[in-house]
Order: C-alpha cells, then structure tokens, then sequence
C-alpha cells in the first residue's frame, strides 16, 4: 500500500496554523499579508519536515496554468537524428519549472487529433506542434484551442501561430562561401538538387530554401554553378548514382551535397572515378549527420542546430502564453535559427586560384 500524500492541511497542523495561513506563506505571499516572520518560517519547516509538494492539480485550478507543455510530433521523438530536438525543449521547459508531455504521431492523422485533444483533456499551458523535416503542414483545428507554435514546419494557410525554422537560406550562403573563401570559382556542381528552383523532389522545402541561399552567395561573387544532378531521394545510394553521372562527362572542381548521406555517396563515386576529396574535389553538404564525422576526410557540412531549435520553440512559446490571445487577425511570425558552419577536412583550396576575402 503506498503511503498516504502529505496535504495542505498536515503542514497547517505541524505548524499550528490554520489552512489559509499555511497557503499563504506557501504561495510566497506571507509578508505581502504581513504574516509574522515566527508563523511563517513554522510553516515552511514543516513543509520541509513532512516533504511536502503540491497537488498540481488543484494548483492549476486555482492559477489557470498546469506548469505542462505538450510537445507533439511526427517522428521527432524517435529519430536519433532529432533527438537533441526534444532535449532543448525538455531543458528550457524545465528551467521554467514545466514539464514537457511528449506524443508521437507516426505521421498519422487522427492520431494527431486524438493526442492534441488528450494535451487539451490535460489543460497544458501551451503545444509545439513538430515535423521531423522541414515542411509545409495543414495545421489541425485543434492546435489552436490552446497558445501553440509550430517547429520545423510552415503553415500552408494563413494562422496566427509562429513558427521555428532552420534558417536553411543562409546556410546555403555557408556552404557556398566555404568554397569561396578557398577559391574556387570554377567547376561547381550542385549534388542532390538544381540548377534551377524547381529542380528539387517532391515536398522539397529545405531543398530550395538551401538552392535560393547557395545561387545567391555564388552570384554575388560572379561565380555560376556549373551544373547539377537532382536525386529522387537523400540516400546514399542516389548520391552515389548522380555522381557517378556527372563524372562520366566532367572533372568538377567542387561539389555542394544537399545532405550528409548525398555527400557520403559522392564521396563512394569519386572513389571509383580515381578521385581523391579534397585534393582533387573539394566536398561540402548539410546536416551535421553522424557520418560526416565517421567518413575520411571528415565531412564539411552546415548543422541544423536541432537543440538550438527546440529551445528557440519553448522561448517562443511562452512569448505567445503571455500574448494578448484578442489578436487573432495578426500572421505568426517565422524565427529563424542560424545553422553553423562544421569545417573539417573535405574543403582544400582551389589550385591556382586566390582565396577571396
């Protein structure tokens, strides 16, 4: 049988003091009523004696507020890639004394509707309403029935939610001055997506936002991207195919992956060409993936900040629990989080060619 809960009530009476007092000096408000000094650290010893804790429950009754988060995704949670996601959100949630409930959808519909409803059954203060990739996203009705903001996804409607974002712009203006900044000026080749804006796969948020930022640093040093191969998807393997591609008609001098697992086949395919990285092709991509640190050379890629981003998604949070909920005409806001710079060994300068800067 497990031990009675120590209430309210037990501390007023170790104290010798009635339940109002007991509350009062517990809330922080003794000396606003001007309770002796006597009386209130009796209560307080108390509290500590019998290991008082609050109901949370009648707490948030009274307050309005349950001290809770609900965090719902769709694969965040059970992704190793997104997990350092979670744990920013878990740690700025916690140094504000909330808890984070955590709920995974698997990508399923009504299994998005029935969690937020149990997030709304258990009265949370606020929802971050998560996508494991960038995306455009439908936001449900029921995200807005409490304050919410979205991270990692954009609405595809106008909503008066925020949203937190990678800021996959400049990090495709990252990569590109990575091989500026070494000299490279010719012989660029785009692994993964372009040339062009509409080169990208199906639902390729990301993609063009990282296309849009890699054209722009190129173009502001009159530098043209030499050509591209698109792939049907991030995997290796298509990495490994388009390269191969591109080696049976030209030697490039550089080549920007649009993620880690691209650049870990292209790396396979210059292998097999006879090419070594970085002394022959420099090699730069995204994400930060585990293996731009496993392959040799280790990978110069541009992070996503997934615990910056989690973060960022609690701070706004509460910004939106403390807003005036009478606008609801007013579009959310997109915070964007700068993604950075990991240098390590693919990037060699260019032969011949003056670093710029």
């Amino acid at each position: 049988m497990s031990p009675r809960r120590v209430t309210l009530v037990d501390v007023a009476t170790a104290a010798g003091v009635s339940r109002t007092t007991a509350s009062l000096v517990l809330s922080g408000r003794g000396r606003e009523l001007r309770i002796s000094r006597d009386v209130e650290q009796r209560v307080l010893r108390a509290a500590e004696e019998l290991q008082y804790r609050p109901n949370i429950v009648s707490v948030g009754l009274r307050t309005g507020t349950t001290r809770t988060i609900g965090f719902v995704s769709d694969t965040v949670a059970t992704s190793r890639l997104a997990g350092d996601m979670i744990k920013g959100a878990l740690e700025a949630a916690r140094e504000r004394g909330f808890m984070l409930f955590i709920g995974e959808t698997e990508g399923d519909a009504e299994l998005e509707r029935l969690l937020l409803q149990a997030m709304h059954d258990r009265q949370v203060d606020g929802i971050i309403l998560a996508s494991m990739f960038t995306r455009t996203i439908k936001v449900p009705k029921a995200v807005t029935a409490a304050p919410a903001v979205l991270l990692n996804a954009l609405p595809k409607q106008p909503t008066p939610l925020p949203a937190v974002l990678p800021d996959e712009v400049e990090a495709g203006r990252r990569a590109a001055r990575v091989l500026l900044d070494a000299g490279h000026r010719e012989g660029i080749y785009l692994i993964g997506a372009g040339p062009g804006l509409r080169d990208v796969q199906p639902e390729g948020f990301a993609a063009v936002e990282r296309l849009v930022g890699i054209r722009e640093a190129l173009g502001e040093a009159g530098v043209e991207v030499a050509g591209a191969r698109t792939c049907f998807d991030w995997l290796p393997e298509y990495g490994l195919s388009a390269t191969q591609d591109l080696l049976r008609t030209v030697r490039p001098r550089a080549l920007i992956c649009f993620n880690d697992r691209i650049a870990m086949g292209a790396y396979q395919a210059l292998d097999d060409f006879g090419l070594k990285v970085p002394s022959d092709v420099s090699v730069v991509s995204f994400d930060d993936h585990p293996i731009a640190s496993w392959v040799r050379p280790k990978l110069t890629t541009v992070a996503l900040p997934h615990y910056e981003l989690g973060r960022k998604a609690v701070d706004v949070l509460f910004t939106e629990i403390e807003r005036d909920r009478e606008d609801t005409e007013r579009v959310g806001q997109v915070h964007r989080v700068p993604m950075p710079v990991r240098s390590r060994e693919s990037v060699a300068p260019s032969p011949g060619a003056e670093p710029l800067g």
